[in-house]
């Protein structure tokens, strides 16, 4: 267990992988255009850019008095009103259902100046608004980032649990929630074998980490990190140089999981993303800082 090399074409690849994030980032719902993470209760509310709308809406971005949206707990339906043209899943459309908890995918709303959808969080729904016009997206080119590093692109082996393990976690927002791991991911960094708590994700094994850089030069909280999914005999590789920075670093508005207690890595690992610098930046709270 060591350093894993590098592929003939590793660099052209890890260019690929940056202008992908860029690219994600910066689509008509990606994070750099979100302007708004609202929470919607049960009930009928009054939406648009008004101050007496239940749902105020950014300023410019629709009419004073948009229309309504009426909220269960697993339904919701719009009502728009005035003159205003709006779109669902890029169909003209005059009102109704726009979610529903068992579609496979939440509908998009849209007009000119407004892209959003309603999104579940645990037992709550909520409202993610998005300016597909966002100057600051458009100027987005990529965040910091260190130098290669071949010595943190490691080999790493999945440890799976003996039984279903499920960890306890913390959002940005205070919100606890619980994620089921698949094990721990090990790998030899300065001499000695490290480990993190993994998660699975639609493309590979999802981590959560930490570490010394935080101080001063990462994002404080943590980075995010996807390796390729083990081999059947649990072997994967660790890239340290495609650790990214999670959307509470460079959006207010974020959902965020901190990492468990046991994934503060007591290493310094310059490689991957840095911090974001202004205007992508987000100053988190005191109490995220290392």
């Amino acid at each position: 267990m060591g350093m894993a090399p590098l592929p003939a074409s590793y660099h052209e690849e890890l260019q690929e992988w940056k202008e992908y994030r860029i690219g994600v980032l910066t689509r008509p719902t990606g994070w750099l255009r979100m302007v708004d993470l609202m929470d919607l209760p049960e009930g009928n509310h009054t939406f648009g850019s008004r101050e007496e709308a239940d749902l105020v809406f950014p300023a410019g971005t629709t009419p004073g008095l948009a229309g309504e949206l009426r909220v269960d707990s697993t339904r919701v339906w719009m009502e728009p009103a005035g003159e205003e043209l709006w779109k669902l899943n890029g169909e003209s459309f005059q009102g109704g259902e726009i979610f529903r908890m068992d579609d496979e995918e939440a509908p998009r709303v849209q007009s000119d100046r407004l892209h959003w959808f309603v999104d579940p969080q645990g037992d709550r729904l909520t409202l993610r608004l998005y300016d597909p016009l966002s100057e600051k997206a458009a100027r987005f080119n990529g965040f910091p980032f260190y130098d290669v590093n071949p010595e943190w692109h490691l080999e790493a082996k999945l440890v799976p649990w003996e039984e279903p393990r499920f960890v306890d976690l913390t959002t940005i927002r205070g919100e606890e929630v619980r994620e089921e791991s698949v094990g721990e991911l090990r790998f030899r960094a300065n001499g000695e074998i490290h480990s993190l708590i993994a998660f699975e994700s639609a493309s590979g094994l999802f981590l959560m980490f930490s570490d010394h850089t935080g101080r001063s030069e990462t994002f404080p909280p943590m980075r995010y990190l996807i390796t390729d999914l083990p081999d059947d005999s649990g072997w994967t590789v660790i890239d340290f140089n495609r650790a990214f920075n999670p959307p509470c670093a460079f959006s207010p508005f974020t959902t965020c999981r901190l990492p468990p207690p046991s994934n503060r890595l007591d290493l310094t690992i310059r490689a991957g993303e840095k911090r974001p610098t202004a205007p992508y930046a987000v100053t988190p709270p005191a109490a995220w800082q290392q």
